[in-house]
């Protein structure tokens, strides 16, 4: 029965974050369709500010290999626990982090395509909800180590 639980916190713990990074990073791509009818030189710009909210699904890769070795029939009920809870965490960090870091940079996306010179600006505000991300990776790590 562990094993179930260890096995449901992963999937939480992947679905949720590889999701967030399809909303971000939608949420980006569409910002660019819309820049790019008004200035398609900035594509490069564009591509990279959209890129940006595809970490939080990479986080949860990470974190996938950390647990990976807790998956085994000898799995207790603490550590199933544990992953279920790391799961979730990660799973409801990564999405609003992701989203809220979309935003951000879709807003910035589109200022750069109406001609305003905000792409650095906008690299600064957007790694700010992704520290949430990270610090979710952070405690995932700290409670591996303890499992």
């Amino acid at each position: 029965m562990e094993i179930l639980l260890a096995y449901i916190g992963i999937g939480i713990l992947t679905c949720g974050t590889f999701v967030a990074s399809a909303l971000g990073v939608t949420i980006c791509g569409n910002a660019v369709v819309g820049s790019m009818k008004k200035n398609p030189e900035g594509l490069g710009t564009y591509i990279a500010l959209s890129a940006l909210p595809s970490s939080q699904g990479l986080y949860g890769f990470v974190a996938f290999f950390l647990l990976q070795p807790f998956l085994t029939d000898s799995v207790t009920l603490l550590q199933a626990s544990a992953i279920l809870c790391m799961g979730i965490m990660m799973s409801v960090s990564g999405i609003y982090s992701s989203v809220r870091q979309a935003q951000v940079c879709a807003n910035g996306i589109t200022a750069v395509g109406a001609g305003h010179n905000v792409f650095a600006a906008t690299m600064v505000m957007a790694v700010f909800p992704e520290l949430y991300a990270i610090l979710s990776l952070l405690v995932t790590i700290l409670v591996a180590g303890t499992l």
